[in-house]
């Protein structure tokens, strides 16, 4: 059992040292302005910039993550917050690690028989023929450790592969490659954990020319999004059920977002789970959760009620 804690004197965690910093001081923010305006006696901290350790010092009762990437979401700072005993929003220690691997992602889902597409290794000793034979053109390169598309490329042609995973091992020493899924892109938030967790409304995201990079995602206002996505009332409960099996599959709590693709067939694909997504203006789950009546207060709310020590055993 998750040991819950009143939250007191909250530090939101923002900043950091990964490749989506800046994303992350917008989340932060927002999230700071929005915990502030409700009475939340709420304080922005970054771990880039302080000790962790000052958070025990300075009295703090819980921590809101909103850190994206390395460091941040992937098992390391919720471990230093298990040792410090102040409980905090989100995943716990495994999952995130897990949620942040993207072949350590698929190789559960693989297992547990949820559809996700084909991949590779793709390292420096890897044959790009040998790649291509096995996924088909275009495939998709990127980083296995980095979110927001960071370093990510659609390869259309055999001769792009080497610029691609030169660009991925940039951001990320292991380098994915994964089969292309020619659909709609489709995005499920999920609040909670477990037989208790709920996927919010399903969202179609249509960038440019289909490039949901990281342009398009976080500072383009010609991204559209589709709350809910025009599908069918069978084909979105699927979804959303898929997306909550991939979920639980993790052991992810608290909150999350499921990233998924559509083929031409209507068949959903998973492609990974955030476990620490962006709460930006441009963010996909405040707009999920405002669809059904949560507006952006109190979702922040909802999320730090939730805040928890993970690992039983200790005292608080």
């Amino acid at each position: 059992m998750a040991e819950r804690a009143p939250s007191g004197k909250v530090a939101v965690l923002m900043g950091g040292r990964s490749a989506e910093r800046e994303i992350s001081l917008r989340s932060g923010r927002r999230v700071l302005d929005a915990l502030r305006a409700a009475g939340v006696d709420a304080h922005p901290f970054d771990p880039a910039e302080r000790e962790l350790d000052a958070l025990r010092r300075e009295g703090f009762g819980s921590a809101f993550i909103a850190l994206h990437g390395r460091f941040g979401e992937d098992g390391t700072v919720q471990g230093a917050l298990e040792l410090l005993r102040i409980p905090y929003t989100g995943s716990g220690v495994l999952a995130s690690a897990m949620a942040m691997d993207k072949v350590r992602t698929k190789q559960i889902w693989f297992a547990l028989g949820l559809a996700t597409p084909a991949w590779r290794l793709a390292g420096p000793d890897a044959d790009p023929r040998d790649i291509v034979a096995a996924l088909g053109l275009p495939l998709i390169v990127k980083p296995v450790h980095e979110g927001s598309t960071l370093g990510l490329t659609r390869v259309e042609q055999l001769e792009q592969f080497a610029s691609a995973r030169e660009l991925a091992a940039g951001f990320d020493p292991v380098v994915l490659a994964e089969a292309f899924v020619d659909g709609p892109e489709l995005t499920v938030a999920i609040l909670g954990e477990g037989a208790s967790a709920q996927a919010l409304p399903v969202i179609e995201i249509r960038a440019p020319g289909g490039n949901y990079d990281y342009e398009h995602k976080y500072f383009s206002d010609q991204t559209r999004y589709l709350c809910p996505a025009p599908l069918a009332e069978a084909q979105t409960t699927a979804v959303q059920a898929l997306a909550l099996q991939a979920y639980r599959a993790l052991d992810c709590a608290g909150w999350g977002r499921v990233d998924l693709m559509l083929d031409a067939a209507g068949v959903p694909w998973l492609l990974e789970v955030n476990t620490s997504p962006g709460m930006t203006d441009h963010s996909l789950v405040p707009m999920a959760a405002q669809a059904v009546g949560i507006d952006y207060q109190e979702l922040v709310l909802r999320i730090l009620e939730a805040a928890a020590l993970k690992i039983d055993g200790g005292p608080a």
